[in-house]
């Protein structure tokens, strides 16, 4: 019988070897790590078994229980037999935006991606439980979901989890307070249009809005809309720590089915879709996530400024997946 719940990694870049690397040391989980292989020359460099196999031993230098298995795959859907009893599946893979690349193509791109493993998710893991990460991730939310067909509690992205961290990381350097005390919202979809919830926002207990002047706080809402920016800035390359470690707050939430509330893009429509305006769309809200997935999608309240900043945050993702629809609708026809 088995016993552990496993987690499958698909794309082991930056994000998902970390997302990988922190699973395995919680403990709770085992994980199984799917990318594409490479050629140098005559030789096959396949680095997802290398990282998997690199992780297994850091878990036994440390003592810690846990199974990590690399598989290679093709971009025509081979070698993906490994993904069947995954309890969750995580998607990092998919293509970053190049100079000179329009909106457009890279969303043909990565749909073009994302349809060959949500195909397979379908044929080995039609139980599983989709966590999204790709890139645009409200708008690929939205494609896997259509693709899938699964129940909408079954498929959320990640962006509001790391986009909350990242306010409550700004706040507490402010503040100069522990951010465990920090309490901060962000919903709407995953750009720069992003809906920090400063009237619910906290610490300790204190309203964000009587312990920061409202400057200030409108300094440290930009910067939060722009924080992947500001990292890649730096780095030359985007997020990855923080990223990993948000996609492992989804996970540990449903694998512990704990009753976490946490702001993840999901699915809307009916009642729910009625009060965020945002029916027929995937977009960040506050969810209660347990071990079925998505339990609940929270009503949270908005005074008139956040709601008007939620409005233009659902038109901006609402504009684009119209674009989605069409490419959908082409890869149908062809």
């Amino acid at each position: 019988m088995k016993m552990r719940k496993v987690v499958s990694v698909i794309g082991a870049g930056n994000v998902g070897e970390h997302t990988a690397s922190l699973l395995a040391l919680r403990g709770l989980v085992d994980v199984r790590m799917f990318d594409l292989p490479r050629r140098d020359g005559e030789k096959l460099i396949e680095p997802v078994k290398g990282k998997a196999l690199d992780i297994q031993q850091m878990l036994s230098a440390l003592n810690i229980d846990g199974k990590v298995e690399g598989f290679s795959v093709s971009p025509e859907g081979e070698g993906y037999e490994a993904l069947e009893g995954s309890d969750i599946v995580v998607i990092t893979a998919g293509f970053p935006r190049k100079p000179g690349m329009s909106r457009e193509d890279l969303l043909d791109k990565n749909i073009s991606i994302l349809s060959v493993i949500a195909q397979k998710i379908k044929e080995y893991a039609p139980e599983a439980i989709v966590i999204v990460v790709t890139n645009p991730v409200d708008l690929m939310t939205y494609a896997v979901y259509k693709i899938l067909g699964f129940e909408k509690s079954r498929v959320m992205g990640m962006a509001g989890v790391l986009d909350s961290a990242r306010f409550k990381t700004f706040i507490s350097k402010e503040i100069k307070i522990s951010p465990m005390d920090v309490h901060a919202y962000v919903i709407g979809g995953h750009g720069d249009e992003m809906v920090p919830l400063i009237s619910i926002s906290n610490v300790g207990g204190i309203p964000l809005k009587d312990m920061l002047p409202r400057e200030k706080i409108q300094e440290l809402i930009k910067r939060t809309q722009f924080g992947g920016g500001e990292i890649v800035d730096l780095m030359g390359t985007s997020a990855y720590h923080a990223p990993a470690a948000s996609i492992v707050e989804m996970v540990e939430a449903i694998v512990t089915d704990n009753k976490r509330i946490l702001p993840c893009s999901v699915y809307l429509e009916g009642d729910v879709g009625k009060y965020y305006e945002a029916e027929g769309l995937c977009v960040g809200v506050p969810v209660k996530l347990g071990n079925c997935g998505v339990e609940e999608i929270i009503k949270i309240p908005m005074i008139e400024e956040e709601r008007q900043m939620w409005k233009r945050s659902v038109e901006s993702v609402r504009k684009n997946i119209a674009i989605v629809e069409e490419l959908l609708n082409a890869r149908n026809t062809l």
